[in-house]
């Protein structure tokens, strides 16, 4: 979070930051609690103080390279209807800047 906060203070010229929206990937493994909490202590002190943090969860996606099969996973040890553990994961993995709202 320390980085995210310092890249938003260094792209935005010392405007005042209302909104930093995220994307998180369902599978990337990030507690999305701690980094709310996190959020609000390193934006002390910073043009980010009292930013709205919008967090938009991505949820898990996979095709088995067997059958074909797209299937939301919820976890990457999650075997295909077809009993393959074989898949390529579409979506789930993100952590994204995604928006940063000034004024």
């Amino acid at each position: 979070m320390e980085d995210v906060v310092e890249s938003v203070v260094a792209q935005t010229d010392g405007a005042k930051v209302v909104l930093v929206r995220l994307e998180i990937g369902h599978l990337s493994g990030v507690a999305i609690d701690a980094l709310r909490f996190c959020f609000e202590i390193c934006t002390h002190g910073t043009t980010l103080a009292d930013a709205t943090l919008d967090i938009h969860e991505i949820e898990g996606r996979a095709r088995c390279r067997v059958c074909g099969c797209e299937r939301d996973i919820d976890s990457l040890v999650t075997s295909c209807v077809c009993g393959s553990f074989e898949q390529d994961v579409l979506s789930g993995h993100e952590l994204r800047l995604k928006e940063v709202e000034v004024i």
